[in-house]
């Protein structure tokens, strides 16, 4: 790091994704780009020694110059870590924190091992849980299979009860893949109707092809989702959670969206203009530029010999964030709904543009339909956010306004009237730019 820099040049909070079990994981899910990770720990236990947990922990609470902190627990799966390691993170995280820091622990799991324990546990220390399931069970055991190549739909349903019998706060995350991305209506309304979680976050699975696990290539899996059939994916969940769920159920992809129209881009971090606030932390200390790049070139250092903060403001990482702009092509520089998605995130970036560009993003396409045709709507979200009022204020102007046609408008165009009923053109009124 710069010797010339300052407190004052460093960010004020940034967020660490912690693997204390590596990539060690007690399934074997066909899509996951970590389990390959172990090649660069050959020989490891994948387990995070007290020296690395207290250093840490620590080290983060010192670097923070805001009163509250996220502390995210990731994997593999950390559960294999069992309960007293995290018993024990609790109590050095009290043992660190500055008077009046709130500390939040967030925690990614497949749900296997979670039992009446964990789940007292989770609720006692105010843990939020995030749960793996892609869908139903003939959708969620396609690719999510534990060691012997079996099904594990029951075992993560059964999570998800225990979950909301002990009122632990929990959000399911959702890998989109070739399989249920064809499937949307009934993914969602799986999470909505039967698992009734409130909480909801779809992550589009893009596989590179190619042996080492790492970003490289330009070809991607059977298994990835395709750009049409993310678009699509999206659309079609957007449109019945417009209509009906607006402020009952969350899903973080339109959360994030909606951002951009306030504004206010980046609140999702793949739709912010630069990146690099997002390290990823393994398990014997060593820190790296992103999750997504856990990789030789994005090695940032270890933090038993370089303290946290230097890494998480040097150069080095500062840069990685930057690269996010400023290898912007023009394709994307030029496009409409820039201000909503900033080139989305650089791992996906590895396909030429349209006019023959490096760094086009694979799911371009999708995102762009999806956009098209969310404008409309995030515009009068949007709008009724910035009058102080609910976005779910939506729900009731396109009932009021599709009840007047004999069938559904599938999108607001921008000479149709405007659903709010003030008789003006949609374009005239809550359409305006």
């Amino acid at each position: 790091m710069d010797a010339r820099a300052t407190s004052a040049d460093f960010h004020p909070a940034f967020h660490i994704m912690v693997k204390p079990s590596g990539s060690a994981c007690n399934l074997n899910c066909d899509y996951c780009f970590f389990l390959k990770k172990e090649r660069l720990y050959p020989g490891s236990n994948f387990r995070m020694s007290d020296e690395v947990l207290e250093a840490y922990i620590k080290q983060l609470l010192e670097a923070h110059r805001v009163p509250k902190v996220t502390v995210a627990w990731q994997g593999g799966e950390p559960t294999l870590m069992g309960l007293d390691f995290f018993r024990r993170s609790i109590e050095l995280l009290e043992k660190h924190r500055r008077p009046g820091m709130v500390i939040e622990n967030t925690f990614q799991t497949n749900g296997i091992l979670l039992d009446d324990e964990w789940c007292r546990f989770f609720c006692e220390n105010s843990f939020l849980v995030g749960l793996s399931i892609d869908g139903p069970k003939d959708l969620h055991d396609f690719y999510r299979k534990d060691k012997g190549g079996n099904g594990t739909f029951e075992r993560v349903v059964e999570a998800a009860r225990l979950l909301q019998e002990h009122g632990v706060e929990f959000n399911v995350l959702c890998a989109v893949n070739s399989k249920n991305a064809d499937h949307p209506l009934e993914v969602y309304r799986f999470f909505r109707d039967e698992l009734e979680v409130r909480y909801i976050q779809f992550i589009p699975i893009v596989e590179r092809e190619n042996e080492g696990g790492f970003q490289e290539g330009d070809e991607v899996t059977g298994r990835s989702v395709g750009p049409a059939q993310w678009g699509g994916f999206l659309i079609e969940i957007f449109d019945e959670w417009v209509r009906r769920d607006v402020g009952k159920t969350f899903v973080l992809n339109f959360d994030g969206a909606l951002a951009g129209w306030l504004g206010m881009a980046g609140t999702l971090c793949i739709f912010g203009p630069t990146c690099g606030l997002g390290m990823a932390l393994e398990h014997n200390g060593d820190l790296y530029s992103c999750d997504h790049f856990v990789d030789p070139d994005h090695f940032l250092g270890n933090i038993l010999r370089t303290p946290l903060i230097e890494m998480a403001n040097g150069e080095k990482q500062r840069k990685f964030g930057r690269d996010k702009r400023d290898m912007l092509p023009n394709f994307c520089l030029k496009c409409e709904f820039l201000f909503a998605c900033n080139g989305e995130c650089p791992k996906n970036r590895f396909i030429e543009t349209p006019d023959g560009e490096p760094g086009g993003n694979y799911l371009c396409e999708g995102y762009r339909e999806f956009f098209k045709h969310a404008d409309p709507y995030m515009k009068i979200m949007a709008d009724l956010l910035l009058q102080g009022k609910t976005a779910d204020g939506i729900i009731k102007m396109l009932s009021d306004s599709e009840s007047k046609s004999a069938t559904r408008s599938p999108k607001i165009g921008r000479n149709d009237p405007c659903p709010c009923g003030s008789g003006m053109k949609f374009k005239k009124c809550h359409g305006r730019r």
